[in-house]
């Protein structure tokens, strides 16, 4: 069981946007500290609720920081970004940190990112497959060219390749791994008839990601991906996590902070087109995760993690450590999930 630190940069109500930052690059030295497998940086654009516009540009610098520490995009919003650009910059991580970058992708939402970077609505509702296709591509192929409805180009050659990583001792690395953040059952096709893992959002409970990764392997097989790819396919659970010496302790830390951040956060989003949304009510939602996650005493937070692993059969674990807001509270929560829950997991 791999288990790594879900870092939004959240702004909350009070904090300045380089406060917020700050805790986010002190969460992932402190996981490095503390022995957790990996960080997972989310990306926004335009809203508190993250700070973070660019996941693989924070990726870099956490990648220079630290030694050991897997760094993963959870998730670069693809709809945004030009799948090559996104393409070379993912390789160059990959090659220059030895192969400790995975790159999480996603479709995002119907945002005013879309208008800002001129990719329009149809990136959203119709472009994601086409993007996603060319990404892989780049990563896997010494040369591409495209002739798809959005992007159509001679064929270039792939610099840097990722295929030429080395790690420190001059041993050969895979090719950077893609995971793809999936909500939906055609997300999860999408994603098992590409042999890649899904990243599943903390809103979700066990039954409904077991449901999401019998639907992957159903898929997986009818595309006739190999079979020990499909049984050794790496999902990844994200969650909450909050450690207190009581559950109740736990509980009421993210009550308190959590609703205030949520609200102003997703308030922020504005929709492209003009679409009504709903938004959760942010102290029910709070109390939500309290119930899915790993929220409470060490032993508790390691009995929640195994089962949902039992239940699911998913192996990796992407949890946010910063729902108190501090930063203080956020490098203890990291710390206690390293070297009180880890060792409980065996």
């Amino acid at each position: 069981m791999r288990v790594g630190s879900f870092v939004l940069a959240a702004q909350f109500p009070g904090q300045g946007q380089g406060e917020a930052l700050h805790r986010a690059v002190r969460t992932a030295e402190v996981a490095e500290e503390a022995g957790l497998d990996a960080v997972w940086l989310a990306e926004h654009h335009f809203v508190p609720y993250g700070t973070c516009p660019s996941a693989v540009t924070l990726a870099a610098l956490l990648l220079g920081r630290t030694r050991r520490l897997r760094v993963g995009t959870a998730v670069s919003v693809l709809p945004t970004i030009h799948p090559v650009a996104l393409g070379e910059q993912t390789a160059l991580l990959h090659v220059t940190s030895g192969g400790r970058f995975t790159l999480g992708v996603g479709r995002g939402g119907p945002w005013v990112d879309l208008e800002v970077f001129g990719s329009g609505l149809e990136a959203y509702e119709q472009g994601f497959p086409e993007s996603l296709d060319l990404l892989t591509r780049w990563l896997r192929e010494p040369a591409v060219s495209a002739s798809g409805p959005r992007f159509s180009f001679r064929e270039v050659p792939v610099v840097p390749r990722p295929s030429e990583a080395l790690t420190e001792d001059l041993a050969e690395v895979p090719g950077p791994e893609v995971v793809v953040a999936c909500t939906s059952p055609a997300s999860v096709r999408l994603a098992a008839e590409r042999g890649l893992p899904m990243l599943l959002g903390m809103h979700v409970g066990d039954e409904e990601k077991a449901e999401m990764v019998a639907l992957w392997r159903q898929h997986a097989r009818a595309a006739g991906r190999p079979g020990d790819e499909i049984a050794g396919a790496a999902h990844v659970s994200a969650g909450v996590c909050q450690i207190a010496d009581s559950r109740a302790d736990a509980a009421e830390t993210l009550t308190k902070a959590m609703p205030g951040w949520l609200k102003q956060g997703l308030e922020a989003h504005v929709t492209v087109d003009g679409r009504i949304r709903s938004m959760r009510d942010p102290l029910a939602y709070t109390e939500l995760l309290c119930g899915l996650h790993p929220v409470g005493t060490p032993r508790l937070c390691a009995d929640r993690l195994a089962a949902t692993s039992e239940r699911t059969g998913i192996s990796r674990f992407a949890l946010l450590t910063e729902g108190s807001g501090d930063l203080a509270a956020t490098e203890e929560n990291v710390r206690r999930l390293g070297t009180e829950v880890l060792p409980n997991l065996g």
